[in-house]
């Protein structure tokens, strides 16, 4: 992925754990998006009731939080009545790497699902698959 083509994006990214936040959010942010964080999904859901259109471009979504779980973030976040932020792209990145997980995460509503530790190259370019 070429840097510029995504400089300027923003991304949602939802972790509870303070190291995988910081190690994604390199990473991120050295391939040019802007990393905003939220500790839970209702954290999550909160930002993006707040949102304007255009305000994120992606969310990656942890499942396994506390507080709200990122399930029942996306399917409240799906819920919204602006459409525009309704129908944000959410990708699950999680521990949980079954083919029922991977099937939870999409019947939540998410457009994509990654298996922690997830490479960098995979990462972006599932970002970049997804943004498109």
């Amino acid at each position: 992925m070429e840097k510029n083509n995504y400089s300027g994006k923003r991304i949602l990214l939802v972790e509870d754990n303070e190291l995988n936040q910081e190690i994604a959010q390199t990473i991120l942010e050295d391939a040019g998006f802007i990393i905003e964080t939220a500790n839970n999904g209702r954290i999550a859901v909160e930002k993006m009731e707040q949102a304007v259109p255009g305000q994120y471009d992606l969310i990656l979504m942890d499942i396994q939080m506390p507080v709200m779980n990122g399930y029942e973030a996306t399917k409240q976040i799906r819920a919204l009545k602006n459409p525009d932020i309704a129908a944000i792209p959410i990708i699950a990145m999680t521990a949980n790497a079954f083919e029922e997980d991977r099937e939870k995460s999409f019947a939540a509503g998410m457009n994509g699902h990654l298996a922690k530790p997830v490479s960098v190259e995979t990462l972006v370019n599932t970002i970049c698959k997804i943004m498109k």
